[in-house]
């Protein structure tokens, strides 16, 4: 028997907050109102599924997914607006939401949220607490260091990574070194591992379960540009 899971609904006006609660209630769901992002924080929850929308999200879901990290709470985050495009839901997929819904919210679709909640939550904020993690070690790196660890990433060698940055292989070394010791790494495959944790590329590999018909491979990336000096 599945868990009776708690739905956080955050944002919106009053009318909208209001017909999600009562469609998680009728779904046999528990329902939790908050009027802004404010009030959420001030009352961490710690289960549960968070749905978010208007101007909670207006500043990108990974904004919003680092602002909840800091305040300990990895629930599992889910967008919602009225008439979303095609690329605020892909966006919001690779950011590391795990559902994008459209307001007004219908049954259905409370529906299918719940059920990929059930199957994917644990491993979904598994992958978010390293997607934080990669991404704060990465934004310690020097530019060169990222440079180094992009191409590092494309299984370039040293050598090669010192063609296409212009400088010598001594000092890839020296790049590279410096690099893993930030990451924590003791292996290059760690690095990379840790880049493609930061990047979160399995979620973005699930993104045609969540846009029905979406035939593009938003998984890939664009290879590293390489920048002289």
């Amino acid at each position: 028997m599945e868990k009776r899971i708690t739905i956080h609904i955050v944002g919106g006006d009053s009318r909208s907050r209001a017909l999600q609660s009562r469609l998680a209630l009728s779904m046999g769901c528990h329902a939790e109102v908050y009027s802004d992002l404010i009030e959420l924080l001030d009352r961490p929850p710690q289960d549960g599924v968070i749905i978010a929308s208007d101007v909670v999200i207006e500043d990108g879901i990974g904004a919003l997914l680092e602002k909840l990290a800091d305040h300990g709470i990895w629930i599992p985050l889910v967008a919602a607006r009225e008439e979303p495009s095609l690329e605020e839901v892909v966006h919001a997929v690779q950011a590391g939401a795990l559902d994008f819904l459209t307001l007004p919210l219908t049954e259905g679709e409370l529906r299918r949220m719940i059920a990929h909640y059930h199957s994917d939550s644990g491993q979904h904020a598994e992958a978010r607490r390293r997607l934080i993690d990669a991404r704060n070690r990465i934004n310690e790196l020097s530019r060169r260091e990222r440079e180094v660890l992009d191409w590092l990433s494309e299984g370039r060698s040293n050598k090669a990574i010192a063609r296409e940055l212009d400088i010598s292989p001594r000092t890839v070394e020296i790049h590279r070194a410096n690099m893993m010791e930030k990451l924590g790494a003791n292996h290059a495959a760690d690095a990379v591992r840790m880049r493609m944790d930061a990047a979160l590329r399995d979620p973005v590999a699930k993104t045609r379960e969540v846009v029905p018909g979406l035939h593009t491979d938003v998984s890939s990336a664009p290879s590293p540009t390489a920048t002289s000096g």
